[in-house]
């Protein structure tokens, strides 16, 4: 009887260990699992890129680059964004337009968005300069002044220039002095040059809105194309 008892003690005894041993077993694949998850995720963050690695593009310029007329997403620097982000490149777009902006203003405004880091410029300005029948060297000199604020701020940042040209009702002289100002500038401050912002959509009514000289939706990403073609090789 005793022996019986012993027996089924000891049967016992085994039946707690193994399901002990079976638990620990289970707690070690699970600690495993749980290492393993957290070396991938790990891995995985590695891969993502830093946020102080992030480049800065400040569009900076017009009604043109504000998309003025149009949701702020459809303008030509969001749908280059957007363009940035499928190809999973580390840049940010700023959209620095302003409806409206003059050379003289922008030459004042530009040290404020200054403030944040800037490593490519794309300076669309002087389309208001021209409509105002603005003299020529005057506009000149405000870009001049732009570029050269952002040089000394950001002596390694890439230039873009987009150039601009008036309708004739501006008067023969004056369109062909003021569309001289951009390939001018450009070429003195070593600076990548789209020779017009506006090619296959300035003039087109269907690309453009009622005021036909804001594009459309579509006019903008004609516009975007116009400019990517400039950009990409920059980034």
């Amino acid at each position: 009887m005793m022996k019986s008892i012993k027996l089924r003690y000891n049967y016992i005894v085994l039946i707690i260990v193994a399901a002990m041993l079976s638990s620990c077993g289970d707690m070690d694949k699970k600690t495993d699992q749980t290492a393993t998850a957290q070396v991938k995720d790990s891995v995985q963050a590695s891969h993502l890129p830093a946020q102080d690695s992030v480049k800065h593009i400040l569009f900076f310029g017009t009604s043109l680059t504000a998309g003025l007329g149009i949701n702020p997403e459809q303008a030509f620097p969001a749908l280059i964004q957007q363009k940035i982000d499928s190809l999973h490149l580390p840049y940010k777009v700023i959209n620095g337009g302003l409806s409206g902006e003059t050379s003289a203003a922008g030459k004042s405004r530009i040290n404020w968005l200054l403030k944040q880091p800037i490593d490519i410029f794309v300076l669309e300005l002087g389309a208001n300069d021209g409509l105002r029948g603005v003299p020529v060297a005057e506009t000149a000199a405000n870009l001049q002044a732009v570029v050269d604020q952002v040089k000394k701020k950001y002596p390694k940042a890439k230039l873009l220039l987009t150039g601009m040209q008036m309708p004739p009702s501006m008067g023969e002289k004056y369109t062909k002095a003021f569309a001289a100002i951009f390939p001018a500038l450009a070429k003195k401050n070593n600076m990548e040059f789209l020779p017009f912002l506006l090619k296959n959509v300035g003039g087109i009514p269907r690309l453009n809105q009622k005021d036909g000289i804001h594009p459309t939706p579509e006019g903008h990403k004609i516009v975007a194309e116009n400019v990517w073609t400039k950009l990409k090789p920059e980034l």
